[in-house]
């Protein structure tokens, strides 16, 4: 069994983003020392569909599953691992890259959020290299097209096998008439620094570069002849363990299998619960506070392994949002809301900043940050209310400042005894959870005027009541009892009777201000434009080039440039 549709409570079919090793199909993860090796090995019937094979260690979702499962594993499980092996297990071929059969039968909405998860794992490795000191190799032995030259651009460092016929290409635009969607445009340039003329010839031809011209002109980093291949692993692999700033000292933490109660309107974990109301057309994301004491010892913390507040949390949140995406389609909204004693978040925010240079503490935070871009990403407006008995506290806080809308009640509301709402500002609210843009939340908020984002940190520690938060700018509006209900009921109605598609476009624009990234490039700017064309009857049409790949017959195009 691997990563296969199930079924929700009502009947419905849903992909599930759950796995773990024992129930991959598509890779083998084996340890040697300080070296782990990811060895891509696609069972070609082991599709999430029917319709379509495999071949050629093509993918689908559920191989880019086992592969985000495999590195997150890697990241807690494995903290002697320093050098991550990206090879294939078939000869010839090191990945074919997104299954075309796959794509021209897929629905709209499943490509883009495919695009958009492979996006985030491919993120993920880099995030792993630069973050947690584990790098990557990759060794192409064979052909490495479109998605997959993609994964092998995520790595640190290329090595291509020299035998005259491996190669690398990115055949997309004359092939298919797409684009490769997966970064591939922006890591060639960006991250590889191709010149941009080369980079124009490689990205329209069909069959890709090789050899000497392949390191030339930066595509790789290295051709080696399959005689001297596995020397040359070995001696790149000793270079990077060497150069990793890899500190896991001790065992790992295993991630074991989220608890989760799947019913026909929502899913109930330890401490996320989520609420669908699918004639409202959102969804409420209710965070818990934990229910016992933060651990005063990092020894405590690690032996609580993957029941610990923090991580816990994140990994119910992390799949909660993945599932919203790509198994709740005419969802509109996500609401987020929290409940329980706002000290207890603060200590267990105060015990990760405290030992933030533990390695475990380290991968917890950037999990946290990976799941809140996770979260910037999606599209659906985003809004966030603060009510008594909330606890909105530094890490939990960044949901405010992640919503597109935020909504804080004054005081206590009617026939409610919890305590008013309150929102703490910690030391995670100004720097550990960067946007792709480089900048934190409260940075992007206060764009136009620094001094703001210095006026809240003075407040850091302090409970500030509606209004106190209101004047600092953290929240959109702060509403009294008498207005509270009739101000959000008319909101949440106005917002889901708009277009869905002119609202993707607006809160991606507007999420994403200051810098651009390589990152932001990848999501703001690929993405939204592989988004339009996958729209297009030139790439999806009867005539189009998806659906005439293979047949033998070519395209037909609508040449009108617009």
């Amino acid at each position: 069994m691997g990563v296969e549709p199930r079924k929700l409570a009502n009947g419905a079919t849903f992909i599930d983003f759950q796995t773990e090793p024992s129930k991959y199909k598509h890779w083998k993860v084996t340890f040697d020392g300080d070296t782990a090796t990811l060895t891509m090995d696609v069972d070609e019937n082991g599709g999430l569909f029917e319709g379509y094979q495999l071949k050629l260690n093509s993918y689908d979702l559920g191989v880019d599953i086992e592969l985000a499962d495999a590195v997150q594993r890697l990241r807690f499980e494995h903290p002697e691992v320093k050098v991550v092996l990206l090879k294939s297990g078939k000869n010839r071929v090191f990945c074919a890259g997104a299954n075309i059969r796959m794509l021209a039968g897929a629905t709209h909405a499943h490509k883009v959020n495919f695009c958009k998860f492979t996006n985030e794992t491919r993120n993920g490795l880099e995030d792993s290299s630069e973050n947690s000191g584990q790098r990557f190799i990759c060794v192409v032995n064979g052909t490495a097209a479109g998605g997959g030259y993609e994964l092998a651009l995520a790595a640190d460092h290329i090595i291509l096998a020299d035998d005259g016929s491996a190669a690398v290409s990115l055949p997309e635009v004359p092939l298919l008439a797409v684009l490769p969607g997966t970064g591939g445009l922006t890591r060639v340039v960006d991250k590889r620094k191709v010149r941009r003329d080369h980079a124009d010839f490689f990205c329209t031809i069909e069959e890709g570069v090789k050899g000497n011209r392949a390191v030339q002109w930066r595509l790789v980093d290295e051709t080696v002849s399959n005689s001297k291949l596995e020397a040359r692993i070995a001696d790149r692999v000793k270079d990077f363990a060497t150069q990793s700033k890899r500190k896991g000292d001790g065992d790992g933490i295993t991630l074991s299998p989220l608890g989760r109660e799947f019913t026909a309107d929502g899913i109930r974990y330890g401490f996320v619960h989520v609420d669908i109301n699918r004639a409202q057309r959102t969804a409420t994301l209710t965070i818990h506070a934990p229910d016992s004491d933060a651990p005063n010892t990092v020894a405590a913390m690690v032996e609580q392994g993957a029941s610990f507040w923090p991580l816990q949390v994140a990994r119910e949140l992390d799949d909660a949002i993945l599932h919203l995406r790509i198994n709740e389609l005419e969802i509109a909204m996500l609401v987020f809301k929290s409940v329980g004693e706002r000290s207890r978040v603060q200590a267990y925010d105060d015990v990760i900043e405290a030992n933030s240079d533990h390695w475990l503490v380290n991968e917890i935070r950037h999990y946290w940050k990976r799941v809140l871009k996770r979260i910037d990403v999606t599209s659906r407006t985003l809004v966030t209310l603060v009510e008594p008995g909330s606890c909105f506290v530094g890490t939990l806080a960044e949901l405010i400042f992640a919503a597109d809308r935020s909504y804080m009640l004054i005081g206590e509301k009617q026939g409610d005894n919890r305590a008013p709402a309150e929102v703490i500002l910690t030391a995670a609210n100004f720097g550990p959870y960067p946007m792709s843009n480089g900048l934190t939340r409260l940075q992007s908020r206060f764009l136009a005027d620094p001094s703001e984002v210095d006026a809240a940190r003075q407040k850091v520690g302090v409970a500030l009541d509606a209004e106190a938060a209101e004047e600092l700018g953290l929240v959109t509006f702060a509403l009294d009892d008498i207005d509270w209900d009739e101000e959000v009921r008319v909101f949440l109605e106005e917002r889901t009777s708009f277009s869905p598609d002119s609202l993707t476009g607006l809160e991606a624009n507007l999420r994403f201000a200051g810098p651009e990234t390589m990152e932001s490039k990848i999501f703001a700017r690929l993405t939204a434009w592989q988004n339009w064309i996958f729209q297009r009857p030139n790439a999806v049409g009867e005539n189009g080039a998806l659906q005439r790949y293979g047949t033998g017959e070519r395209a037909q195009y609508d040449m009108t440039r617009v």
